[in-house]
């Protein structure tokens, strides 16, 4: 029987861990949490000092009563569950079940699961960090105490199944907040001139047109800008000023949780739960030729801060492949204000195990996010890349205009990377050099409203507020949505009318509890109960007060809602109306007769095609229950065609299949949904 008995959360990671400790030790996973507050009523003994009354989760027992008998059996355990605050909850419940006590050290942790790593914390446990735990529970508890005392005011006034959190009724807040700017966002006109101009030796470049009579030129309408296309068709042109100035620019850090969402969804259209799901398989471990391996360190973090072990690899990394020139400096990066800095940034475990060499033991997305993330590792630590800037300044009589160009010197950590900006021409010219104008090129636009965000850019506005951490970006997100208060467009982040109402109702009645500056102050606190400074119980007792009394507040003052719409459409089943109710996935079609008759069904959003399969039915928007949009019959289940593109009225000339809109790099064109066919034809 091994000696030693170590306890995980994931299946995978203990299958990993237990490769490399060999027959003394028996890994086991917990699954996740074993103890928790109860689902059934809010768990907290608010009389009593607000003590958290945590239950066994339904389920766990035998997972529990497994544990417990293989702890008997063992003559030590070691508790190895994830290095945060989670983890250290998760050891402290364990520790809890089997009777451990917490002045002993059974605590093993480490930022990533290597031989080397796992072996070096085994033989270096440590106690339960309690400050850790009560920063945990601090945060579970506040919010329970938010979400168990206002959702239940929405079932009662607006409707069952809603729910409110401290966190998401933030973001859902800010989602909320940037689409009234953008419905009251009115555009202005405005034209940019440019002129396409030859060198003597017949170059042609554009220049674009800056200033009128000494002042920044500022062209309004159509008119003005007539007028000023037909003077700088008559002006003369020549050069004013060469400027040849040479930059160089620093690569970003390593990825921290935030940064690693913003760029998967970027590169790769991945959400910041799908980002996060790759990454924990990654880090978990990876069954290469030699074996299970974790291959990137732990992946909640916001520390930009690379070990000196790693520093010492990378080192050696580049001054073998790349040689002494792309060595960078070194130098720490700055985290946030309010970063932890527990953890390492997300890297490769082995800076030497190039993406290449196991592309064949891993899936398309774990390849793709595993080279990213050793791509921005190697280049966050090479030499900046140089580039040469051209900049010419043009007299056309009252005009001056201004051109300007790049071209890479020297490419640094750009080496390493999948992509880069092209070099921009700009032929070289001297002062005084006389130009010829071949075309006056006058453009209209037009101002533009703020964009919606994406879920990378909230990640980014909700870190830069303050807002969660790196654990709790991925679940907000996903919360928001499967309530029904957001639904993703593409890539757009967009309230539904059910969002905007909760948004309205918290505003107005628990507005303190959704003002970001107080949810970035309780992160605040929430860190300094990690270091030791602050009590959990004093944060919620300040807290608690002015909640109660808003709580009591709303339930008095908050009218009762009625969201059903009604309609001129009649029930098949019993002839009652129809009417319009909000749903999880949006609005639908009730019978105004519940509960005697429960009959339900969808609002179809047409688009406006025929469906090319029956002829008969048109083709609808549907969503997924993942709310991904795509494109059905509406006579569904009778006709069952299904497309994740949108269709258009036209069908292939090739093979007579209808067309879709593409998408990525297809985006301008309308495509053959036969994939066998490579019809294209760009869009008009």
């Amino acid at each position: 029987m091994p000696k030693y008995l170590v306890i995980v959360e994931s299946p995978a990671k203990a299958k990993t861990i237990e490769k490399f400790l060999g027959r003394n030790f028996k890994v086991v996973a917990s699954v996740g949490h074993i103890r928790d507050l109860p689902k059934s009523k809010m768990g907290i003994d608010v009389e009593n000092d607000f003590e958290p009354k945590y239950i066994n989760i339904r389920g766990k027992g035998p997972v529990i009563k497994e544990i417990k008998k293989l702890a008997a059996k063992h003559d030590h355990v070691l508790i190895a569950t994830d290095p945060d605050r989670e983890g250290e909850a998760i050891a402290w419940h364990l520790a809890h079940i089997l009777g451990l006590n917490l002045e002993d050290s059974f605590r093993v942790t480490f930022n990533e699961i290597t031989k080397e790593a796992v072996k070096k914390a085994v033989k270096n446990p440590r106690k339960v960090d309690l400050d850790l735990v009560d920063a945990q529970q601090a945060r579970r508890i506040l919010d329970r105490l938010v979400g168990y005392s206002i959702s239940p005011i929405l079932w009662s006034k607006v409707r069952k199944g809603l729910s409110a959190g401290r966190v998401q009724s933030v973001a859902t807040k800010m989602i909320c907040e940037r689409e009234r700017e953008i419905l009251a966002f009115e555009p202005q006109e405005y034209w940019h001139l440019s002129a396409f101009l030859n060198t003597l030796k017949k170059e042609t470049f554009e220049a674009r047109v800056m200033e009128f009579e000494d002042k920044p030129l500022v062209v309004a309408t159509a008119e003005e800008a007539s007028e000023h296309t037909k003077a700088l068709e008559k002006a003369a042109y020549a050069v004013k000023d060469v400027s040849v100035k040479e930059k160089s620019y620093k690569p970003n850090p390593s990825f921290i949780t935030s940064s690693l969402q913003q760029e998967a969804s970027n590169q790769f259209n991945f959400s910041t739960k799908k980002t996060m799901m790759v990454a924990q398989q990654l880090y978990e471990g990876i069954k290469l030729k030699e074996g299970l391996e974790g291959l990137i360190t732990y992946m909640r973090t916001d520390s930009t801060r690379l070990s000196d072990e790693a520093k010492g690899a990378l080192k050696e990394f580049i001054l073998e492949n790349f040689g002494d020139s792309y060595l960078g400096t070194f130098a720490d990066t700055k985290n946030k204000s309010g970063a932890q800095d527990a953890h390492e940034a997300i890297r490769p475990s082995n800076i030497h195990r190039t993406p290449e060499s196991i592309k064949a033991y891993l899936s398309k997305d774990q390849y793709r996010l595993y080279e990213m993330i050793w791509q921005r590792t190697v280049a966050s630590v090479m030499a900046p890349a140089v580039y040469s800037h051209l900049s010419v300044a043009i007299k056309a009589e009252a005009y001056e205009l201004k051109a300007t160009g790049s071209t890479l010197k020297f490419d640094g950590y750009l080496k390493v990377l999948s992509t880069r900006k092209k070099d921009t021409f700009l032929p070289l010219v001297e002062a005084g050099e006389k130009l010829l104008p071949e075309d006056i090129k006058a453009q209209q636009k037009f101002t533009q409203p703020p964009a919606r965000y994406s879920e990378a850019s909230l990640v980014k506005e909700m870190e830069d507020k303050g807002i969660g951490r790196p654990s709790t970006y991925a679940p907000t997100i996903s919360t928001i949505q499967s309530r029904g208060y957001v639904q993703k467009t593409g890539k757009q982040l967009a309230p539904t009318e059910l969002g905007f109402i909760i948004d309205e109702i918290m505003d107005e009645h628990f507005n303190p509890i959704v003002a970001i500056d107080f949810t970035a102050e309780m992160e605040k606190h929430f860190d300094k109960v990690e270091q030791g400074s602050e009590s959990w119980k004093k944060i919620i007792r300040e807290f608690y007060n002015p909640f109660e009394t808003l709580i009591e507040k709303a339930k008095r003052d908050l009218e009762k809602m009625d969201l059903a719409e009604e309609t001129d459409i009649d029930c098949e089943k019993c002839g009652a109306k129809m009417v319009i109710k909000h749903g999880r996935y949006g609005k639908f079609l009730a019978c105004s007769n519940y509960p005697e008759c429960t009959n339900t069904k969808p609002i179809l959003k047409e688009i406006g095609v025929k469906c090319p399969v029956c002829k008969t039915g048109e083709i609808v928007e549907r969503r997924t229950n993942k709310f991904k949009i795509f494109y059905g019959c509406s006579n569904f289940p009778d006709c069952r065609f299904v497309s994740w593109d949108r269709p258009v009225n036209k069908s292939c000339p090739t093979c007579g299949s209808i067309l879709v809109q593409g998408k990525g790099k297809n985006k301008d064109y309308l495509v053959c949904s036969n994939k066998e066919c490579d019809y294209k034809e760009r869009k008009v």
